[in-house]
């Protein structure tokens, strides 16, 4: 499976781990990388994606996210198709960067948006499967 990771997603393991909903997802979110580093799913990585992270003011994080662009198979960079599509998906109430991280993904034929982003999770598109980490192992861990 091809999937989109989002910032939010990939700054998970950083977050305040004696929350037990955040640790749960930071452990999700660590298993779908061990399955992207052993070739059961694909990883894409976007402009965005790469924009956001390297406006993160703590160094360990932005240089141990960035790494993952390396890993990633598919790096999607901005073009008309992506701002076009993030427009519309302006229309269902998502920011302008999550619509662009969003367009990313559904551009490049993810499967999976992974975020844990609550607003992001209540949107519907329509046009891509969006989960938070511990829903997409509990969904795909069967197949």
């Amino acid at each position: 499976m091809r999937l989109y990771l989002d910032n939010c997603c990939f700054n998970r393991p950083f977050d305040d781990q004696t929350q037990i909903k955040i640790s749960l997802e930071s452990q999700a979110k660590l298993e779908i990388q061990r399955m992207i580093l052993e070739n059961t799913h694909t990883l894409v990585w976007s402009y965005m994606l790469e924009y956001e992270n390297m406006q993160n003011p703590f160094d360990i994080r932005k240089n141990s996210i960035i790494k993952w662009k390396d890993i990633a198979e598919i790096n999607v960079s901005e073009n008309r198709s992506v701002i076009n599509m993030s427009k519309n998906l302006r229309q269902i109430g998502l920011k302008p960067k999550d619509a662009i991280h969003i367009a990313c993904a559904i551009e490049s034929g993810c499967d999976y948006f992974i975020t844990t982003d609550i607003g992001i999770l209540k949107k519907k598109t329509g046009l891509i499967n969006i989960r938070n980490p511990i829903e997409f192992i509990s969904e795909t861990e069967e197949l």
